[in-house]
């Protein structure tokens, strides 16, 4: 696919394909419509039966535990998405197979029937699977290798995930908390429907991206299919799985801005704001709005240091964005002190955990996936994408267990622990990033001689 993918002259917008631009609002829609529904799942979880807009009245460890399967199965099942890619559909049909499928999750869901949550959720966890990895991979086949620009078109795309982050915690938290939870889900299944849309009309932008190979007009492609991995190919998928480990651990930490961050917004904080009480899931949207408006400096950083001669690797931009994601949780420590001594913590101490963990994120995330893209054997890129995936959801579930475990210990030890770990980790991992390198072949090598 990559001869083909250099032959094609796209035309582009911005220095970069229009293509991209099309991923980026199919994308940002139905992150809209997940991060929508994630951010007021707990909080319609724990709220009493009795309230005017009544819950389902569970425990916070109860809601806790489902959040973490909930969000593991979400990422789990890329895999599967990413084999049925591979080998039967190619990753354009499977988006449309993951949309059509998160369009009626979502829609059920907006039933107020036990057995529809339920149901609701097993659709949309189908649908992320099928979407998610092959839509991401499909970036990384709109440039061809040595490209500069795919760092900084994958953080554009992070970008669209976030905008759709952004005014779905703001809105769909809004309607959830004050209207009613199921208004809430229902409208997240109205703006997947646009993305699904969207994509459709974009397809002429995508001539040659996300097909499957076993009906590529190019042999190569066909061929590659067959032929065993060679000893480079085998040495790069190691060093992927090695890498996925921060991933893991990443977003153990970084989930907890759903779980248990989100009830100690709700539960600890101070959210008067000039007479006015803000929302708790209105600080779902935080992250989104600080990866808004520092992404493209945050790459742009990162792209300069490269073209200095600097180190800039995607396992350095890793490491560093895991320490920075620790460094973050210390703020969430001095929330909870504060918390202990006056019987309420601050807003900005949020606002500060929240910059920090967004600035690791935009070092770690975004990076990570053109990484992927880099590194996978054509044959397998769909299903390392999804094993990518599947590593932040197992990322989520860690971080379910860690919130459970706040009811035990207390969340000063597990801000605290939490904190601790990551930065040493990342330390760790630091000490082992020249070997870890050599694994990947000069994978990144040509990239500094490409000019934007």
């Amino acid at each position: 696919m990559a001869d083909t993918i250099q032959t094609i002259k796209r035309k582009e917008l911005f220095g970069h394909p229009v293509g991209l631009y099309v991923l980026f609002f199919t994308e940002m829609w139905e992150r809209f419509s997940y991060y929508g529904m994630r951010a007021i799942l707990v909080l319609y979880l724990v709220t009493e039966t009795t309230e005017n807009n009544p819950g389902l009245g569970w425990t916070n460890l109860e809601a806790l535990k489902l959040y973490g399967w909930y969000t593991m199965l979400v990422y789990v099942a890329s895999i599967p998405g990413g084999i049925i890619a591979d080998r039967v559909l190619g990753q354009k049909k499977a988006v449309i197979v993951g949309a059509i499928l998160l369009v009626i999750g979502h829609s059920i869901l907006a039933i107020e029937e036990l057995w529809a949550f339920y149901t609701g959720l097993g659709f949309i966890i189908s649908g992320v699977g099928m979407l998610k990895p092959n839509i991401s991979t499909m970036v990384g086949g709109l440039y061809s290798k040595g490209d500069i620009r795919r760092d900084k078109g994958f953080t554009i795309f992070y970008i669209g995930i976030n905008i759709g982050a952004f005014l779905s915690s703001l809105i769909v938290g809004y309607v959830g908390e004050v209207y009613g939870w199921h208004y809430g889900f229902g409208l997240a299944g109205i703006c997947m429907l646009l993305g699904l849309v969207q994509f459709l009309f974009g397809q002429k932008h995508l001539k040659g991206v996300g097909e499957y190979l076993g009906k590529s007009e190019n042999v190569e492609d066909r061929e590659s299919l067959k032929r065993p991995l060679t000893k480079i190919e085998k040495d790069r998928v190691i060093v992927l799985i090695l890498s996925f480990l921060m991933v893991i651990v990443f977003f153990g930490a970084f989930e907890q801005a759903g779980g248990l961050m989100n009830i100690f917004a709700k539960d600890n904080t101070d959210r008067i704001l000039m007479g006015w009480e803000v929302p708790a899931s209105w600080f779902q949207s935080v992250n989104a709005f600080f990866i808004i408006t520092l992404g493209a400096v945050v790459a742009n950083f990162w792209a300069k240091r490269k073209l200095k001669g600097k180190e800039a690797s995607s396992l350095f931009k890793m490491i560093m964005g895991l320490i920075i994601m620790g460094i973050g949780f210390l703020f969430m420590t001095a929330a909870t002190a504060q918390f202990h001594e006056s019987g309420s913590a601050a807003m900005y101490w949020l606002i500060l955990a929240y910059l920090f963990h967004t600035v690791g994120e935009l070092s770690l995330s975004p990076v990570s996936l053109s990484f992927v893209t880099k590194l996978a054997p054509a044959k397998y890129a769909s299903l390392m994408m999804g094993l990518y995936f599947a590593t932040t959801g197992l990322g989520n579930k860690v971080a379910g267990l860690l919130g459970e475990s706040a009811s035990q210990f207390g969340e000063y030890k597990v801000f605290t622990g939490i904190a601790l770990f990551c930065i040493l980790f990342g330390l760790l991992i630091w000490v082992f990033l020249k070997k870890l390198k050599a694994l990947t072949h000069g994978a990144e090598d040509d990239e500094r001689k490409i000019a934007n």
